[in-house]
């Protein structure tokens, strides 16, 4: 009785699975309103996935479908069909220089698609193509302007997009406590310039400020002699000697931690 349940069970299931499927119908050569109706008889969906030019099946009747027929698939399953739009008619206009608007209005005009469309930063104004930080401007397009044999009505387009003219910016690291010399050099690889104001004798400066702070906790670190010629640090800042001097930093506006962007001026006091 267990094995008559269990067969019964098997053969009711497999029924009930093979009795909702169906078989694929022809659609090529069809209309899409045809293949619409043949599809929903069969209990399937159509989705028109794509037209495609062709100079043996006219234009309105389908090329392809998929799956083939004669496929054995579910209820409610999605036969992707591609319409065939004929042969060739609509010369593919030349969109470059164009806005992307512009191309766009003309692509629908003529009843072609919209097809990709991508970036590229570039400021036209060096190649003398237009003004300074102008956008959305055609520099290539697929297929060529005039392609003849082209598959598909879809156009796709390469625009234009401003570069970034924003300049780097950057983290205020601090100077305190370095000398002139190796802190200009570590403002000249981030593009920003030291500008130096009064000069200072550290001995004047309370226990509390940023330099002799610094100063305190260098002197008390294992610095090695490759280290100490680096960054030129002494307990005693040697005179400053202008400029190029080797006084060493005792303040900086702005202070460490502040947004700085490339060209700005970091204003340092210097020691003598």
């Amino acid at each position: 009785m267990l094995a008559v349940a269990l067969t019964s069970a098997f053969l009711a299931m497999r029924l009930a699975i093979h009795g909702r499927e169906v078989d694929v119908p022809p659609l090529v050569g069809l209309t899409v309103a045809e293949a619409g109706r043949t599809a929903a008889d069969k209990g399937l969906n159509l989705n028109l996935e794509s037209r495609f030019y062709s100079t043996s099946v006219p234009a309105g009747l389908i090329l392809a479908q998929n799956p083939a027929p004669g496929s054995r698939v579910r209820r409610e399953w999605e036969v992707r069909i591609t319409e065939s739009l004929g042969p060739q008619r609509v010369q593919v206009p030349d969109l470059t220089g164009d806005t992307g608007r512009a191309a766009t209005f003309t692509i629908r005009r003529l009843g072609l698609e919209q097809g990709a469309i991508a970036h590229l930063p570039l400021d036209l104004a060096p190649l003398g193509s237009g003004p300074a930080g102008d956008a959305d401007v055609v520099l290539a397009q697929t297929p060529l302007s005039n392609a003849g044999g082209a598959d598909g009505p879809r156009v796709s387009l390469l625009l234009t997009e401003p570069e970034d003219t924003q300049p780097p910016a950057y983290v205020m690291p601090s100077f305190i406590g370095l000398s002139y010399a190796a802190a200009n050099v570590r403002a000249a690889a981030m593009g920003i310039h030291l500008a130096v104001g009064e000069d200072l004798n550290p001995n004047d400066l309370p226990p509390n400020s940023e330099y002799t702070i610094a100063l305190n906790q260098l002197q008390h670190q294992s610095l090695t002699k490759s280290q100490a010629d680096l960054l030129s640090l002494n307990p005693y800042p040697p005179p400053h000697r202008g400029a190029g001097g080797a006084g060493n930093i005792l303040s900086q506006s702005p202070p460490p931690g502040r947004r700085v962007q490339k060209g700005d001026t970091v204003h340092v006091t210097v020691g003598r």
